[in-house]
């Protein structure tokens, strides 16, 4: 039981250290760096784990029809279900991983991936995927483009768009750039670029 308290305590007085590199942590409590990066890991996926549910759980078709009209209202665009874009975050090779980290500018990378709401909230985050797959590729092996291709997302049903009517029932979409397919209900539109910044979605 003792070494269990221990245990904890070190794990959340490594991990909670603000602003402290690995090596700095590793010196300081008198471990190895690997140890310490372990911890870390650990202690992120146990957080994780105890509060997604709470603090980002998988939304509902009301939760989904609350961000379309939030689109609407903030960005005037209809039927938008979130936006989602990538981002390559360079690291130090795993052992032993060959090319699975490698991206195309030739650095080792993983892919952050997410999707926000109308007021830039997170709705969906997936973490660690291989640098060598690209946006669109790591959105279609992530949980939530697997949901997204099986239809199991619980997306609100098609709609007509006020003012344009006589185009019938429109499906809702997930806005991104030019890395993701153009394919339902994922609309990958190549002129909304982050480049537009407070302009753009």
């Amino acid at each position: 039981m003792i070494m269990i308290i221990i245990n904890t305590f070190f794990y959340v007085y490594i991990d909670t250290w603000p602003l402290v590199t690995l090596s700095g942590a590793s010196a300081s409590a008198s471990v190895g760096i690997a140890t310490v990066a372990n911890i870390v890991g650990e202690v992120s996926k146990a957080i994780w784990d105890c509060l997604v549910e709470d603090f980002m759980p998988v939304p509902t078709k009301q939760d989904w029809s609350a961000i379309a009209e939030g689109f609407f209202q903030r960005w005037n665009f209809p039927n938008c279900l979130g936006s989602i874009d990538g981002k390559h975050v360079v690291i130090q090779a795993p052992p032993n991983s060959g090319s699975l980290f490698r991206n195309y500018k030739h650095a080792f990378s993983i892919v952050l991936l997410a999707v926000v709401d109308a007021d830039y909230l997170f709705r969906m985050v997936d973490v660690g995927g291989y640098g060598r797959n690209s946006d669109g590729g790591t959105l279609n092996n992530s949980p939530f483009g697997e949901a997204l291709k099986d239809g199991t997302l619980d997306l609100p049903d098609d709609c007509t768009i006020s003012g344009a009517e006589h185009r019938g029932l429109l499906p809702h979409v997930f806005v991104g750039d030019e890395a993701f397919p153009l394919r339902a209900p994922a609309a990958s539109f190549p002129w909304i670029t982050p480049h537009q910044g407070q302009k753009g979605v």
